[in-house]
């Protein structure tokens, strides 16, 4: 069973969009586990700082080391975990990314305020995890992006597993464009070659459809798509 394990100063927060629809199903048969730790209960003084001011100035607050590795310290005991702290400086988050954080159980650090104090990152051999480039106010919502991302590979969590293999970016391609009932819709058909039951010509034409979105939207993409085709 894969668990994800999420420290945050808002708890309440979860499991939010994840205990609904498929995802509570897979935490009911226990495909997956959801733990919620609350920093704040780790901290040193009655009002439950968690933050002060940076050395050498700035603006803003930062997160404190001793704060946030005595959460991690009381509620990690396994060396089959990854931890990964939310941040704009890290490396980015996509597809193959999920597939290895599937290998193991991981921890995530939802940042605020300026960010965490440096020594925390570096003495507690923790990676650090962009979703995108933009910056958003907390990690909660990243790492609620992290989670959907990898549960669903979890096998058993999506009933047609099939259709796990042909989504965008298997394979570098972006998914070619779907159809389904009523066949004619505001003057628009469905492409002919769907309706013929041959499923050579189908898989050609969508493959064609996936690389020609591919080329024209994500170049990124369609150069490591050549690259390994």
């Amino acid at each position: 069973m894969w668990k994800a394990k999420v420290f945050t100063l808002y708890p309440e927060l979860f499991p939010g969009p994840l205990g609904s629809g498929l995802y509570k199903k897979a935490l009911e048969k226990k495909l997956w586990s959801l733990e919620v730790v609350n920093i704040r209960d780790y901290a040193l003084d009655k009002h439950k700082t968690v933050d002060d001011t940076p050395f050498g100035g700035g603006s803003g607050m930062l997160m404190r080391a001793d704060i946030i590795a005595n959460s991690l310290d009381n509620n990690i005991n396994s060396k089959n975990e990854t931890t990964i702290y939310l941040s704009p400086k890290g490396k980015k988050f996509d597809q193959s990314s999920a597939k290895k954080m599937l290998e193991k159980n991981i921890n995530i650090i939802c940042g605020h305020f300026e960010g965490v104090d440096q020594r925390l990152l570096e003495t507690r051999n923790i990676e650090e995890v962009s979703v995108g480039d933009f910056v958003l106010s907390g990690g909660e919502i990243g790492a609620l992006l992290i989670i959907d991302t990898v549960v669903r590979l979890i096998p058993g969590v999506v009933g047609n597993f099939e259709s796990l293999t042909e989504e965008s970016f298997e394979k570098n391609l972006l998914e070619y464009p779907q159809y389904t009932k009523p066949q004619k819709w505001e003057k628009k058909d469905v492409p002919d070659v769907l309706l013929t039951g041959d499923h050579a010509k189908i898989k050609g034409w969508r493959l064609h459809q996936s690389e020609d979105i591919t080329r024209r939207r994500r170049p990124d993409l369609w150069e490591k798509y050549k690259k390994n085709k």
